[in-house]
């Protein structure tokens, strides 16, 4: 019944685009002149973008532009150009063949169009959810060693990290499979429940995020109470254009080499690009730790996209490889010393230690433990237009292959190997627009398969499929926009026994003396979601949002059917296959400013959550730890909770002085247990409470070489968490810290075109030692020498990253 279900949804995208090839597509353009609102001077360089049909071109050097091959009917269209507001409009191509426009200058914006959760484009501050949008500038100025680590920078996002080359997204308090990550359209599906596994996406790949805070179930389903961070690449390239880009970093702490090439074209709507990217970096240091053993990682990426962009719609087909060999950080140290110590065999039965060389701190070849990861991924995503409505689809096939290598003895025989196996659907139907009124309804889900391949085991194999009904109805009135929207889903997972005996070997049931290591279970969870909000535009300059969400997620296998030791923190860990499913309901207010001289926006919210699982320590009888297979043994359980908070961003640049931005934002939440005592009342791996303040100044055109240069001095401080899960020492406490980062940038302009852009930053200036809260690494063994407890995070790091475009026609 599930493979014909996914055989039918198939069969339904392929149809239109059969169905518009055998028949006539009425086809209209769009053309006209863009100019600048104060001294009416064309503008060259203008990007305009229709979000929907995932097409665009740019205005000429006397500011005019044209779009051939567009369908009849309504569409949301975006200009964005530096220096200018981004201007966003409604055009309704049944009526309109020529639209002109003029653009006001902006020092900054917090009105970029969004595509996320939505069945069609629409403007950020008219839409109830509070989001953020991450644009590509950011990424590119961040000194970050993955794409979560740029993202951690933005106000409510922190991240689970161990050491510094895996980490996972948290939104206001909650991660794991909790955030839902779609990569241009599909979520994505690796092993998101466990601390050691990371985000399976290249940094160099993404062209611009977008963050949806709160519970995104409506949409999304199961796995997404916390929020969604939808990761896109470039937009394809305007008819008749080839774009090459490259880029190079490297930072100085980690020894971080990286770069990628990507190529993309457009021939008569006939769209396709090519990328690869690679990365390789050795332990990163700090100054109390030095070089942290087997914390580098390798890492390489490739990706080829091929599709049309015509009348009808689009459809494009996405093919990607991405590889990365991280280290395992095991935190060993020589007592007398201090330094970490490395595994070595002393024969062919017995282990050994050895202090580790200043040569193999800095080695770009992880040893053992580390891992291997592939993860590949083949998505069609299309968008057909049938009259007035459209029908949106989205169907992948990802498999997540992840091996851990962990015996010194025989290092390149694999002892745990997961191999996930994941087909996701998503079909979504836009009816006709109707008096400013839209409907949306779809389904989506996913079916997964995964399995044990080494002789090691975590979880359970497991079988899983979900499916989910929604709709979404959208009423704009002059200043006020309304949405709603209701959701059912459906979720079963079997997981299947599993015997060993005494060695810890499969073996069959009826072999004498066997071990009954996983027991079969079968779980069916339900559950209804939907959500109700307002936007108020009170004048051109101020707005306010409101929306209640009721939010939905099943237990993942982990917390269901774990039993193992878990290499990268420290732990055994224990499922539980009673749990039932979290529940959330939350309520969120925003209000936002965007005037001549001040930009700010406030977001609060509330969250209650019954039946939230996480993962606590257990004891032994004698009142000390519970120890299984030598380490310290972990739980899930489950209680209600109660999430608040909100994130306040205030960017003051006073005009006449527009390039002056001082930059300031606030993240705080609260996450406690309802009726517990203290040393329960908090949750787990919650992060601190954080204040960023900057000084950024733009200049527009120092030298006629030098142009969009930029300088940036930022002071982040974090209070201590004292806010924390205390019983059977699961959590300790986090002092507080504060850091200063440092950055400058500017495109270099060579004959009136752009050659490169640079951007030089300093993260951590004054190389202040550390530990977040949410770092994985913080519970490392302790260093006798100096009596500290875990590892420190990364010290003074410095950034050096070019990126030189080149287009052809």
């Amino acid at each position: 019944m599930k493979n014909l279900l996914f055989i039918l949804l198939c069969i339904l995208s392929v149809c239109p685009p059969l169905m518009a090839s055998g028949a006539p597509v009425p086809k209209v353009s769009l053309s006209g002149t863009i100019k600048d609102k104060n001294t009416g001077d064309p503008i060259p360089g203008v990007y305009v973008y229709l979000p929907d049909l995932k097409t665009g071109t740019i205005s000429d050097d006397k500011g005019k532009y044209n779009i051939q091959n567009l369908p009849q009917t309504s569409l949301m269209i975006q200009l964005s150009c530096i220096g200018y507001r981004t201007h966003i409009e409604k055009i309704d191509l049944s009526v309109t063949s020529k639209a002109d426009f003029e653009m006001e200058y902006a020092a900054t914006e917090i009105n970029e169009v969004v595509i996320t959760g939505l069945s069609k484009s629409a403007e950020q501050k008219r839409t109830p959810t509070p989001i953020t949008v991450v644009p590509q500038i950011v990424l590119l100025q961040n000194a970050a060693v993955n794409i979560i680590d740029a993202l951690a920078t933005q106000p409510g996002i922190a991240q689970v990290t161990t050491g510094s080359g895996i980490s996972k997204p948290v939104i206001r308090g909650l991660g794991y499979n909790r955030v839902v990550v779609v990569n241009d359209g599909i979520r994505q599906e690796g092993q998101q429940w466990g601390d050691e596994h990371g985000i399976e996406i290249d940094e160099y790949s993404v062209d611009k995020v977008e963050i949806l805070k709160g519970p995104a179930s409506l949409v999304y389903g199961s796995d997404a109470l916390a929020g969604v961070i939808n990761m896109l690449t470039a937009p394809t390239q305007p008819e008749g254009r080839i774009k090459v880009s490259l880029t190079a970093n490297y930072q100085s702490n980690n020894g971080l080499i990286g770069y990628a090439a990507s190529m993309a074209g457009n021939r008569n709507g006939l769209v396709w690009k090519f990328r690869y990217g690679n990365k390789i970096a050795h332990a990163y240091k700090n100054r109390f730790d030095g070089h942290v053993y087997n914390t580098g990682f390798r890492e390489n990426s490739l990706g080829l996209m091929a599709g049309l962009n015509k009348a009808w719609g689009y459809s494009h087909l996405s093919l990607d490889l991405y590889h990365m060999t991280p280290g395992i950080a095991e935190g060993e140290r020589d007592s007398l010393t201090g330094r970490f110590v490395r595994l070595v065999a002393v024969n062919d039965s017995t282990i050994g230690t050895t202090i580790a060389s200043d040569q193999e701190l800095k080695s770009y070849t992880p040893v053992t433990p580390y891992q291997k990861i592939l993860h590949y991924r083949a998505v069609l995503n299309s968008n057909f237009f049938i009259g007035n409505s459209s029908l949106k689809t989205a169907f992948g096939f990802q498999q997540n292959q992840r091996q851990e290598f962990a015996d010194i003895l025989n290092p390149d025989q694999f002892g745990l190997y997961f191999l996930l196996n994941s087909l996701n659907y998503d079909v979504r139907y836009m009816l006709p627009e109707f008096s400013d009124f839209s409907v949306s309804m779809g389904l989506n889900g996913m079916y997964q398969t995964s399995r044990n391949k080494g002789d090691e085991f975590l979880v359970p194999e497991y079988n899983l499929f979900d499916l989910g009904f929604f709709t979404i109805a959208r009423k704009s009135f002059d200043k006020v926009d309304l949405s709603g929207g209701l959701r059912f889903d459906t979720r079963s997972e079997d997981g299947f026994d599993l015997y060993t005996n005494v060695e810890g070997e499969r073996v069959d049931a009826y072999e004498a003396g066997f071990i009954q290591r996983f027991k079969a279970f079968h779980s069916t969870f339900t559950g209804y979601s939907g959500s109700v909000g307002a936007t108020w535009q009170i004048s051109k300059v101020l707005f306010t949002k409101i929306n209640l969400s009721k939010g939905f997620r099943a237990p993942n296998i982990s917390e269901l059917g774990s039993y193992g030791e878990h290499e990268g923190t420290f732990r055994f860990e224990i499922g539980d296959p009673l749990l039932k499913s979290e529940k959330s309901l939350q309520i969120d207010f925003t209000q936002g400013l965007n005037s001549e001289h001040i930009s700010a926006e406030l977001n609060l919210y509330h969250n209650r959550i019954s039946n939230y699982i996480f993962s606590r320590k257990l004891s032994a009888a004698n009142g000390g730890d519970s120890i299984s297979e030598g380490m310290e043994t972990f739980k899930f359980a489950a209680g209600n909770a109660r999430l608040m908070g909100g994130e306040i961003r205030l960017d003051i640049h006073p005009h006449p002085l527009d390039w002056i931005h001082f930059e300031n934002a606030f993240s705080i939440v609260s996450a406690t247990q309802d009726g517990q005592p203290d040393s329960t009342r908090y949750l787990p791996m919650i992060p601190a409470a954080r204040l960023q303040s900057s000084i950024r100044i733009d200049f527009k055109k120092l030298t006629r070489m030098f142009q969009n240069a930029y300088f940036n001095v930022e002071f982040e401080y974090y209070w201590k968490q004292e806010h924390f899960y205390a019983a059977y020492g699961t959590e300790s406490h986090t002092p507080g810290y504060s850091l200063v980062d440092f950055g400058i940038g500017t495109d270099c302009i060579v004959h009136d075109h752009l050659w490169g852009s640079i951007y030089i930053s300093i993260n951590n200036l004054f190389d202040t030692a550390y530990q977040s809260h949410l770092s994985r690494l913080k519970y490392a063994p302790v260093n006798y020498a100096t009596g500290r407890s875990g590892i420190y995070n990364m010290g003074r790091n410095i950034s050096f990253k070019l990126v030189m475009p080149l287009v052809l026609k």
